[in-house]
C-alpha cells in the first residue's frame, strides 16, 4: 500500500552559496511547525536537513532537494553533481572532513555532517558515484 503524499516541496542547491545555505532547513521547518509537529522531531529534520544542504554546499557543483510529507514521516532525498565521495565508510567517521580551508574558515568541514545526518534518521541511506555524485535518501517518522 502506498502513502499518501501530503506536501512536496523542491529545493535548488548552489555550490559555494554559504549565504543562502540552510534555507531548505529553514522552510522545511516552518511547514513542520505549522503543521503542529513535535518540537524534537522538528529539531531532527531541521538538523538532518541543514548538514546534508550545506554537504552539498561545501563539497558538491550543486544540486536539488526533494522532501515529502506524509501523515506519519518526512522523506527528503538530496541529490548533488559532484565528485563523490570516495570512501563512504570514511566520510562516516566522526571528525573526517575533506572541506576546503575556506570552508573550514567560516565554522564548516568539522567532519559531523555524514554522522548528524544519520543520527537523526529513523531511515539513513546513502550512495556516491565517483566524478557523478551523491544521493542521500533519509526518512523521519513524525
Amino acid at each position: 500500500m502506498s502513502k499518501i503524499e501530503l506536501l512536496s516541496y523542491e529545493f535548488d542547491v548552489t555550490a559555494g552559496d554559504f549565504i543562502r545555505g540552510g534555507e531548505s532547513a529553514s522552510q522545511i521547518k516552518n511547514v513542520m511547525q505549522q503543521l503542529g509537529v513535535d518540537s524534537k522531531i522538528v529539531k531532527k529534520i531541521c538538523v538532518a536537513c541543514y548538514e546534508a544542504e550545506m554537504n552539498m554546499v561545501i563539497h558538491s557543483f550543486g544540486g536539488k532537494i526533494k522532501a515529502t510529507i506524509f501523515k506519519d514521516s518526512i522523506e527528503m532525498k538530496f541529490h548533488d553533481e559532484g565528485p563523490g565521495i570516495e570512501d563512504i565508510e570514511l566520510a562516516m567517521k566522526v571528525g573526517y572532513s575533506t572541506a576546503s580551508d575556506d570552508a573550514r574558515n567560516m565554522g564548516f568541514g568539522a567532519g559531523m555532517g555524514l554522522p548528524n545526518i544519520k543520527k537523526n534518521s529513523d531511515e539513513f541511506e546513502i550512495e556516491s558515484y565517483k566524478g557523478k555524485g551523491t544521493e542521500i535518501k533519509l526518512v523521519i517518522n513524525l
